[in-house]
């Protein structure tokens, strides 16, 4: 690596954490004005987000403004956490902005614990099942586990619909933070839902069902780049 690379990556991480501290300070302080203080233990883990995102308030610009400091609080955090590898890997993928991404990093947490085919039953995403004798009726999806992670890829799979163009400004600015065999997979896994929604359109599936089924095989495509060394 040159020295003028070097002290690119150097600087860029400098300001990443500037930013970080900057929109955190920010972010407590909106908090602090209207008299809510954290006290849940350490702050900026996954538990405090959980806990910010529990806030709302009435008054329709303050919830803009906290939503818009939310939002960039956790961009920075995303650009310079112990998650910022996976999310960048999930961001190969369309539908995973940086959002959804550091969403779906900090709610399942250690990905190696699961595995392409668990989980979708982890996150409530395989369909209930009632049978008797030789009968085997599926029905909607169990809907258990984890509400926001479930919410998040449920969101992300309808952009799979859409024709994939992988030279879409969008994706390019996304696999340019992402290793090579991570966008070999991401592209891969784009082209394989977009073709799943269009055997389900052509055989007039209804949109929710077909969605639902694009997730949970997005959830596998999700797990296969998180476990990526």
């Amino acid at each position: 690596m040159s020295q003028e690379t070097s002290r690119d990556l150097v600087r860029a991480r400098e300001d990443a954490r500037s930013d970080l501290m900057s929109v955190r300070h920010r972010l407590s302080k909106l908090l602090l004005r209207q008299g809510i203080v954290y006290s849940g233990g350490k702050a900026w883990t996954s538990t405090h987000d959980l806990w910010l995102r529990r806030q709302h308030f009435d008054q329709s610009a303050l919830q803009h403004a906290f939503n818009a400091a939310y939002d960039a609080a956790i961009a920075a955090m995303a650009a310079d956490s112990e998650f910022t590898a996976v999310v960048d890997r999930l961001g190969c993928l369309r539908g995973i902005s940086t959002l959804t991404g550091f969403g779906l990093a900090v709610e399942i947490g250690d990905w190696h614990r699961l595995d392409g085919r668990r989980i979708g039953a982890y996150l409530g995403m395989v369909p209930t099942e009632h049978s008797s004798g030789a009968s085997r009726n599926l029905g909607g999806i169990t809907k258990t586990g984890n509400t926001h992670a479930r919410r998040l890829l449920i969101e992300a799979a309808w952009h799979h619909r859409h024709p994939y163009r992988s030279s879409s400004p969008t994706m390019r600015a996304r696999w340019d933070k992402a290793p090579a065999a991570a966008r070999r997979r991401g592209d891969e896994g784009n082209r394989r839902l977009n073709a799943r929604w269009v055997a389900f359109d052509a055989r007039n599936k209804r949109s929710v069902v077909a969605n639902a089924a694009i997730a949970r095989e997005l959830a596998s495509w999700c797990w296969s780049l998180a476990v990526m060394e």
